[in-house]
């Protein structure tokens, strides 16, 4: 803006002119008057300057607020227009009728919203920036809890494994001490043992010659051939007496032996013998089982032959069958008359027989007498549940498997139940009947074991007891009690109960206590449990 020109520069213009110096003569009193006319303007020229100046600065202070505010104005004006571009970008077509005010005001919220947003997230940022996500943290922690259940069961396997090590170590220390004590015993063997025996030469000894003597041989070691040999010899001196001498009425001779004076040897053939003993064994298995075994045995011998002939037969059918021990009905009958074990031995052992042979029978759907091999092993495990692998195994070698048979194979399964003339059963059974002598061996080894005891030392029915329950937790209560009826000769009716104070005063001798338990039907009643790993 251009400064407005002062009014005082015309009047001095003036005053030069009419105040040049000319030739006229002037006096004082016109001079007089002119200096105070000259003060005066000269006075008048800076009061008017003074207020010109204070106007001009009035001026300029306007011009600068009013610039200042058309400044602001104008900034204001551009922010209303970048609000109404912004807001236009934002809307969509179907609120372009909003209010502008209410928009800017949500902007304006919005922006503020934004402002604490992004300071929250930089608090966020700046005290959980090192912090792992949660996810992440449960898959590592879901990682990390397989690891420490796989080093856990590595750790077990570990520790299994170290064990069986260990045993292993043992079994071979006492096994390289079992070949040394064998490999002294083969040489002090080889050095004093005599050659083996030609067997041969009972071809020509033995009744029926080499084929019958290839029979009675066949699949036995040398003892059992001995006691072959002495029974045929035995045999033939049997046939040789004519009477037998009566062994009188002491408490010690058995019921159906006492009697003074000779008896008549019946001589009988070995098959009649048999025959006789199977059709005692029919009759007693057929009766309610009241008398004492020597007693039934020797009414039978009166009911079949009468009261006079009834001792005659008893004391041949007693030579007999304590002579012929490799036969299992003569040498288990003379084991029950001479009370070394009990008729319930027989009768468990005859009906698991029939009751595997009604099983397979089931199996057999369309009643053709086969079974696949597969079938065989599927009814022995069903029947016999805790026997282990090998053994059935073993059973199924016995019934005719082998190592190139297929599952597909069928058997007759009926042939594995017969028996020959003088009684023998087949393999299979033969093989039941071992397996079951040796699993009443190891249960009774175990329990020794379990007691911790010598043969010669005492025990507690109650310590029997427990001991029984630890080796076969499956024991009921009636069978128990009978074992221990049995092992203390005790009647089950006067067996004290549990942690009755009498018990403890029930001792006896381990070995007795075995003894006795070895002559009933003892077997295992289920798996024993399998103690903690620790």
């Amino acid at each position: 803006m251009a400064s407005p020109k002062p009014p005082s520069s015309s009047f001095a213009i003036m005053s030069r002119t009419y105040l040049r110096p000319s030739a006229v003569t002037i006096d004082d009193s016109f001079l007089t008057e002119t200096n105070t006319q000259k003060c005066k303007l000269s006075q008048k020229r800076k009061t008017l300057v003074t207020k010109l100046r204070k106007n001009l600065a009035e001026e300029y202070l306007r011009y600068l607020t009013e610039r200042d505010a058309r400044k602001i104005l104008i900034a204001d004006l551009n922010e209303l227009r970048y609000q109404r571009e912004d807001m236009s970008l934002a809307q969509s077509p179907g609120i372009w009728g909003e209010d502008p005010v209410k928009l800017t005001l949500a902007l304006k919220m919005t922006r503020q919203d934004l402002a604490r947003t992004q300071m929250e997230l930089n608090t966020m940022k700046a005290n959980f920036g090192d912090v792992v996500p949660r996810r992440d943290f449960e898959m590592q922690e879901k990682t990390n809890k397989d690891l420490q259940e796989q080093l856990e069961s590595l750790r077990d396997d570990y520790e299994e494994v170290r064990k069986e090590h260990e045993i292993l170590l043992q079994l071979h220390m006492s096994t390289l001490k079992e070949r040394d004590q064998f490999h002294s015993e083969l040489q002090e063997i080889q050095r004093t043992s005599t050659p083996r025996p030609d067997w041969t030469k009972c071809e020509d000894v033995v009744a029926g010659g080499p084929d019958r003597w290839h029979m009675l041989a066949k699949g036995k070691n040398s003892d059992q051939l001995v006691d072959v040999l002495l029974e045929e010899i035995g045999e033939g001196l049997l046939r040789e007496k004519d009477f037998f001498p009566g062994l009188g009425y002491e408490e010690s001779i058995p019921s159906f032996l006492r009697f003074d004076g000779v008896v008549e040897n019946k001589k009988p053939s070995k098959k009649d013998v048999v025959n006789l003993l199977k059709d005692a064994w029919k009759e007693r298995l057929a009766e309610e089982q009241k008398e004492k075994f020597p007693d039934f045995f020797f009414n039978f011998l009166e009911r079949h032959f009468g009261p006079a002939d009834a001792m005659a037969w008893a004391y041949t059918i007693f030579e007999y069958i304590k002579l012929f021990h490799s036969n299992e009905i003569m040498s288990q009958f003379y084991a029950i008359l001479m009370e070394k074990r009990s008729e319930s031995v027989y009768i468990k052992q005859k009906e698991t027989v029939t009751q595997l042979l009604k099983e397979m029978t089931n199996v057999d759907s369309q009643n053709e007498g086969l079974l696949t091999m597969e079938q065989l092993s599927t009814v022995l495990k069903s029947t016999f549940p805790i026997k282990k692998e090998e053994k059935i195994q073993e059973l199924m070698e016995a019934g005719g498997w082998h190592s190139n048979s297929s599952n597909a194979d069928f058997l007759n399964y009926h042939s594995l139940f017969m028996e020959d003339e003088e009684g023998h059963s087949m393999p299979f059974v033969q093989k039941l009947w071992e397996q079951y002598m040796d699993e009443k061996d190891e249960y009774l080894q175990e329990l020794k074991q379990e007691l911790g005891l010598e043969l010669h030392d005492e025990v507690t029915l109650p310590k029997v007891r427990e001991t029984l329950m630890i080796i076969d937790p499956s024991l009921d209560k009636q069978t128990l009690n009978s074992y221990l009826s049995q092992a203390f000769q005790l009647p089950v009716t006067e067996l004290p109960e549990e942690s009755e104070e009498k018990e403890e005063d029930i001792v006896i001798q381990l070995q007795t206590v075995l003894e006795r338990l070895q002559i009933v039907d003892i077997r295992r009643r289920g798996p024993r449990e399998q103690e903690p790993t620790s």
